[in-house]
């Protein structure tokens, strides 16, 4: 009896043991196989970047650098040098709690030298409230102007961990074929080049910010920055900003995303990107049939 009884604790425990970690895969995504991240040396941020606005409300501590929020003005860091090509990411930890209206973001931009006419690549942390998960957003925009004519190109993720945790990687790779963004290594999202037209051509710095665009950023807008929690704050490190400048030579190779030199992503990274497309993914613009897909050409397969 005592047998029988050791045996079916021990079944038990292997079929527990067996609905955990399959429970743990279903939740996870699978390992791309390569890691870009590790290809590339982090970069100190006072020799890669300046401020760009709102110093009093950055500070740098152990090679981390905060940036804050709060009533009177939020902040922000530019790219010394501007690229045509390259990787580009960052450690981020979001603040918990209520954060509803305010944006951490981490993004590349040419809109001072093209104001009204510039393009973007955004990773954008859209702010939540009490009990709901942070937004990831993704976003490309060509030639895009600030009088509302902006034609965006969004892709919004729900984590699969809690990024008020602890720090996670977060990159952009963009070459003269592709761009692929990265979450700790995993491709979410590749947006290639159908043509000049739905493709950044022109040099961009990289930049990341804190601020409160209470009128669209949670919920579309349902939910406002509460400064009754200020300050808001994020937390980069291990800056990452690596390829060809706007000065490098012709000759100045693009970065690879995989193993492969033609840059491409192998099929091992496909099967995790897929994973966090049909896992995570909560809103595809190209899905989004209100919208008019005639400016989105890329959208038709």
């Amino acid at each position: 009896m005592k047998m029988g009884n050791s045996l079916i604790s021990l079944l038990s425990i292997f079929h527990l043991l067996v609905f955990w970690g399959s429970s743990v895969n279903a939740y996870w995504p699978p390992s791309p196989g390569y890691w870009p991240s590790s290809k590339v040396s982090s970069l100190n941020f006072y020799k890669g970047f300046r401020n760009l606005w709102g110093p009093q409300h950055q500070r740098m501590d152990q090679n981390a650098l905060t940036i804050w929020l709060d009533r009177t003005s939020g902040s922000g860091f530019k790219s010394v040098k501007p690229f045509r090509s390259g990787y580009f990411g960052a450690n981020i930890k979001l603040q918990p709690g209520y954060t509803a209206g305010v944006i951490t973001s981490l993004y590349l931009s040419n809109n001072e030298a093209h104001p009204g006419f510039h393009d973007e690549v955004d990773i954008e942390f859209l702010g939540t409230t009490f009990g709901k998960p942070y937004t990831l957003q993704t976003n490309v925009y060509i030639r895009g102007s600030g009088d509302g004519k902006i034609i965006g190109r969004e892709m919004k993720f729900h984590l699969w961990f809690d990024p008020t945790k602890e720090f996670h990687h977060y990159a952009i790779l963009w070459s003269p074929r592709e761009i692929i963004f990265f979450v700790d290594d995993i491709p979410i999202r590749r947006y290639p080049k159908k043509s000049a037209y739905t493709f950044p051509l022109r040099p961009m710095w990289l930049y990341g910010s804190i601020w409160d665009a209470s009128t669209w950023a949670t919920e579309n807008g349902k939910y406002k920055a509460d400064y009754k929690y200020q300050p808001f704050t994020a937390k980069y490190t291990n800056f990452k900003a690596i390829g060809c400048t706007a000065y490098s030579s012709s000759r100045c190779r693009p970065v690879s995303a995989s193993p492969y030199r033609s840059g491409g992503l192998s099929r091992q990274q496909y099967q995790a990107m897929r994973w966090v497309q049909t896992h995570s993914m909560v809103y595809n613009y190209c899905k989004d049939y209100k919208r008019d897909h005639s400016l989105t050409p890329e959208c038709r397969r």
